[in-house]
């Protein structure tokens, strides 16, 4: 579990890699990078104190609880220098900035066009400091019609900017980490460095890594305790009536059986066919489904540990989403699950990282490539195709 993310022989010295990190979160894409023993922490930032100390106490590093927003619009170009006069050698600038923006900003500015949102000041930040190399990772529905001409915008600025943008969805299941987890990843590489190429598959279809490889070994634990070697390990403590749900679900993989638990459910699955994996068992042997700020609740999908009656814990859901066994999240009970859901999968940024040092001309993972036009107005309305055609949003891509 613990080797993907041991970091590599420090490298020569030579054109090392600085780091820049928005929207950083609890360190999931910091934890990546710096794995790989090429790139040295520059700055993070993000607004939420707990991640903000999780991040801290994990990697070592500071993290400025500022307004990115604000510093996008005062003050980026001194922003930019500041980091700029520290490091000498090549930057890749990180984030997966929220696409939401600010309500009373938009309505007071009247803005059209996304510039003032969250995701438009990390494109301002981008173009002041003028990294080598531009990820940005985020989910789906990036690319839905909804938020298109969010993206768009963005990509046209980094054009203009003389960057070359590339972006895709991706399967992190492809790297390694033991969900089906689809999200939106965009490349941007300067246009006087070398081209940066999606990361190469590592997993194929049919040998993803299992829930079994990343949390088989823990110790067991009951509703409402907590491991005597790991307060992490902690399970959520369950009603009486969501236990006598759970103690029904067949193991390993099962689902809520039809007439146990809130009748509404039954409704939706005749109706419709929804909602099959509320209350839901994983299975030792595929992948987990996409890890929520929300896991440790059965009703919330499919997150009944296979055998034991219970949701997940925090470890457990910090090892499927490839964290160090030893990570230490900061916080409440519910901010930890928050922390891990919203984080990048450390082994997922390692291997965009990897790519960011290597470019070359391998084989790239991805569902899709995103083109002139958005994927449609849900993302996941497409999940079942991709799956019935191995991975693919459609043939030949």
């Amino acid at each position: 579990m613990s080797k993907a993310l041991e970091p590599a022989g420090p490298s020569d010295g030579v054109n090392r890699w600085g780091l820049v990190d928005l929207f950083a979160g609890c360190g999931g894409a910091s934890a990546g990078f710096l794995a790989t023993g090429a790139f040295d922490h520059l700055w993070a930032a993000d607004n939420d104190r707990w991640a903000a100390a999780t991040y801290e106490k994990n990697l070592g590093h500071e993290v400025a609880t500022v307004d990115l927003l604000e510093v996008a619009e005062s003050s980026a170009d001194v922003w930019a220098a500041g980091i700029r006069a520290r490091h000498r050698g090549p930057i890749c600038l990180v984030g997966g900035p929220p696409c939401q923006g600010f309500s009373s900003h938009v309505k007071v500015r009247g803005d059209s066009r996304g510039r003032n949102t969250l995701y438009g000041a990390f494109v301002t930040l981008a173009i002041a400091l003028e990294p080598e190399v531009v990820v940005i990772e985020n989910v789906p529905d990036l690319f839905a019609t909804r938020n298109w001409e969010l993206f768009a915008d963005a990509r046209s600025r980094l054009s203009d900017a003389g960057y070359r943008v590339r972006a895709r969805i991706l399967n992190f299941a492809e790297f390694g980490v033991p969900q089906e987890r689809f999200r939106a990843v965009v490349i941007a590489s300067r246009a006087d460095h070398p081209e940066v190429r999606f990361p190469a598959p590592t997993h194929a279809q049919g040998a993803f890594s299992s829930v079994q490889e990343w949390i088989g070994e823990l110790s067991p634990v009951a509703s409402g305790e907590v491991a005597e070697d790991d307060a992490m390990h902690q399970a959520s403590r369950h009603s009486k009536a969501t236990l006598e749900i759970i103690r029904q679900v067949p193991a390993d993989g099962g689902n809520r059986p039809i007439g146990v638990g809130p009748e509404c459910l039954d409704r939706t699955r005749t109706s419709h066919g929804g909602y099959t994996d509320v209350y839901g068992r994983l299975a030792w042997q595929t992948t987990a489904p996409t890890i929520t700020a929300r896991c440790r609740t059965p009703s919330c999908g499919r997150f009944i540990h296979p055998e034991q009656h219970r949701g997940l814990t925090a470890r457990e859901a910090a090892l499927l989403q490839t964290f160090p066994s030893n990570w230490h999240f900061v916080g409440p009970f519910d901010d930890r699950f928050k922390q891990i859901g919203n984080a990048v999968p450390p082994l997922a940024a390692r291997r965009i990282a990897e790519a960011v040092l290597s470019g070359g001309s391998h084989s790239e993972a991805g569902v899709v490539e995103i083109g002139d036009e958005p994927i449609g107005s849900s993302f996941s309305v497409l999940i079942p195709g991709i799956r019935r055609r191995g991975g693919r949003l459609a043939e030949g891509n």
